[in-house]
């Protein structure tokens, strides 16, 4: 045996540990962003974290993602008031999507270019549930950004980023083009339209016929239940931005066998 040789933990579970802690913390502060941004009067950054309900500014020891929550028994310090359970719903999910991307890709290139892009879906679906719109500070320097990591990131090149954008805007707005003609009546807000285009921008056009069929296929199940719960018929409203993102989020991960799914089916489809 190695006499220099230390049993322990691997430095890949380390990383792997500290990409899920870096994630719970920017979900601490995504936190914010979900439910200050939608409130023009407010700002992200000021005042500092404070409760809802009493306004008693938050302890740093009050806000450690996850561990705060349990330790004050989902209640503020001061008022007692709770403390809604969204906050670390909100953390623990950012940091499995930054521990995933970690054990997906490893600490590089891709890593960097693909956790802004699931902070900024994560804070979309949470977002359009509450609101129903999904704002444009999020969506539109998202597609921005998505273009310009195309030149380094090693997964999708300029080309199919800038095509993505295009045709990710261009089929959302036929489709509620077409809609608003045929029914008039809007049935998808300018908001999924361009979180499409962002999600082109930063997966490439090939991502666009699997995020749109499977955030339809998943958008019609649970429309058609919310219909008979609500019994408002085709009056019911649900966001789809969510349906969107979480399609794009099984993208980033599954491509390959999603992509090997699509070729089997071709391959029987052909031979049919």
């Amino acid at each position: 045996m190695d006499p220099h040789h230390h049993p322990g933990i691997s430095l890949d579970s380390l990383f792997l540990v500290a990409s899920f802690v870096f994630g719970a913390v920017i979900g601490s502060f995504l936190n914010v962003v979900i439910y200050r941004l939608p409130d023009r009067s407010r700002s992200i950054v000021f005042p500092p974290s404070h409760c809802p309900h009493c306004s008693a500014p938050i302890r740093w020891y009050d806000n450690i993602p996850m561990l705060s929550y349990l330790l004050l028994r989902g209640r503020c310090r001061s008022c007692g008031e709770p403390i809604s359970p969204r906050y670390p719903l909100v953390e623990l999910c950012m940091a499995l999507l930054s521990a995933a991307l970690y054990a997906r890709f490893g600490a590089g290139i891709t890593f960097a270019c693909y956790f802004p892009f699931l902070a900024a879906l994560l804070t979309i679906i949470f977002i359009d549930i509450d609101h129903q719109i999904i704002p444009d500070v999020i969506s539109l320097p998202g597609i921005l950004l998505g273009f310009a990591l195309s030149f380094v990131n090693p997964q999708v090149s300029w080309q199919q980023s800038a095509l993505g954008i295009l045709l990710g805007g261009g089929v959302l707005y036929g489709i509620a083009a077409g809609y608003m003609l045929l029914t008039r009546r809007e049935g998808m807000g300018g908001g999924d339209i361009k979180l499409l285009a962002m999600i082109g921008g930063f997966l490439g056009w090939q991502s666009l016929l699997y995020v749109i069929f499977a955030s339809s296929l998943a958008g019609s199940v649970v429309g058609i239940g919310a219909m008979r719960i609500q019994g408002k018929g085709g009056r019911t409203r649900i966001p789809f931005g969510p349906f969107l993102a979480l399609a794009a989020m099984s993208y980033l991960f599954f491509r390959e066998d999603i992509m090997a799914l699509w070729q089997a089916y071709l391959a029987t489809a052909g031979k049919g």
